[in-house]
């Protein structure tokens, strides 16, 4: 388990331990708090949500597989996200959310001022949904939105709906993660898809598991990495009926093109490099300044 972090997948859950999470969550000492599955009553899942709007270091809420199993329940959850300023990602995996939830959720969702990853996967959305969704990524220069996005299996979801989606990321500034992964989008809106992925600066992972698709929405997926310069670094097109010769030309392609990035960014740090060591070399007083800090990385909980 990682330091700071409370993880509980598929137990019932006492009254003390409810006690115990809500403290911690007060006290600011989890970053991660995953009760995947977990059964609870509505009066302690009501004292959780008043945890999570105290919290100010909670960075993670997992409450996949039917937490959020009511209105009432949506309702709390919303009115705990429009006090707290510090999660990050939450996931809602395999909630009975809907439309209608969704739409009791989203203004605390829109006006977050840190969430950037939402997995909404087996939602039961449908496109008034999506609608929703899209809002979450507010094209360039607007606002911050979301960087990372699930929507798996939500067959609700018709091809206008995607459409509107479609739209929404290739003009987002900053999604870098799509699951789109076991809807029965089939070959046209794979197609949409690929002129939206072509048009986004930012988009590096889409998975498009299961979805449907077939050779021909393959080829023009081929044909966007091949001659078109995009983000996209990696595409999941598992159990599809695609060649697997078509899905390893794909599959090389996008690695030749992260390779090709690698080396471009090599060579950009030996130049700054060579630069800085030559200004040293002419002023005994330069003196380079560094945190010693990496990227920061989110640790990521089981859906």
């Amino acid at each position: 388990m990682l330091p700071g972090s409370i993880q509980i997948s598929g137990e019932t859950l006492s009254s003390a331990e409810i006690r115990d999470i809500c403290e911690s969550l007060r006290e600011n000492s989890i970053k991660l708090l995953s009760l995947r599955g977990c059964q609870l009553s509505d009066r302690d899942f009501g004292r959780i949500c008043r945890g999570v709007a105290e919290s100010h270091s909670l960075a993670q809420l997992n409450l996949n597989l039917g937490i959020v199993s009511n209105i009432n329940r949506v309702k709390q959850l919303a009115e705990a996200l429009k006090t707290n300023r510090s999660v990050q990602s939450l996931f809602l995996h395999g909630s009975p959310l809907t439309d209608a939830g969704l739409a009791l959720l989203n203004p605390a969702l829109s006006t977050h001022p840190s969430l950037v990853a939402l997995d909404l996967g087996d939602c039961m959305l449908g496109d008034e949904g999506i609608n929703l969704i899209c809002g979450l990524l507010p094209p360039d220069g607007a606002k911050s939105g979301l960087k990372e996005l699930t929507l798996s299996a939500n067959p609700g979801i018709t091809a206008k709906g995607w459409g509107h989606l479609a739209i929404a990321v290739a003009h987002s500034s900053q999604v870098r993660v799509l699951n789109l992964d076991y809807n029965p989008l089939g070959d046209q809106i794979a197609g949409m898809l690929a002129v939206s992925v072509a048009s986004s600066r930012t988009l590096e992972v889409l998975d498009l598991e299961g979805t449907g698709l077939t050779n021909q929405s393959a080829m023009i997926l081929l044909d966007m990495v091949e001659n078109y310069p995009t983000a996209l670094r990696t595409l999941i097109l598992a159990e599809n009926n695609i060649s697997p010769e078509l899905q390893q030309q794909i599959s090389d392609l996008l690695s030749d093109g992260e390779e090709e990035e690698e080396n471009e960014t090599r060579e950009v740090m030996a130049r700054e490099k060579n630069s800085w060591i030559c200004q040293s070399n002419s002023s005994s007083q330069m003196v380079l300044v560094t945190s010693g800090l990496g990227e920061s990385l989110l640790a990521e909980t089981e859906m």
